[in-house]
């Protein structure tokens, strides 16, 4: 049984920095891409940063240059750093794992964590 769990939301100012945790557990198999979304109220979830098994990322337009996603593969835990956070990246933030794709088509996902809130005011 695979499982996601995020961690390290909370309330921040803007400018201020925050690290998500995802921690999985189960078993995923080779090949698996990591991604994080978010979802802000009335809006539809988007995907913000994708990480690879062997440690490639790719990140949507909107996140480039403050958003950094890495990965403990001995921990089996993937990270989101924001930086220089702004009202508007205020959402719930998940992660989400295939085993089949890499993007950010929502859709695509059959893992998915339940989120942790970021606030930023």
């Amino acid at each position: 049984h695979v499982q996601l769990v995020e961690s390290g939301g909370g309330s921040v100012q803007p400018g201020g920095s925050l690290t998500l945790s995802c921690a999985v557990s189960g078993h995923l198999f080779e090949g698996v891409c990591m991604t994080w979304f978010r979802q802000a109220p009335g809006k539809a979830r988007e995907g913000i940063a994708t990480i690879d098994s062997e440690g490639r990322s790719k990140y949507a337009d909107s996140a480039k240059g403050r958003f950094t996603v890495s990965q403990d593969n001995a921990k089996d835990t993937v990270y989101l750093q924001i930086d220089s956070l702004k009202p508007e990246d205020a959402a719930m933030y998940y992660c989400a794992a295939s085993q089949a794709y890499c993007g950010c088509n929502v859709a695509a996902y059959n893992y998915w964590g339940q989120g942790t809130q970021v606030t930023v005011s």
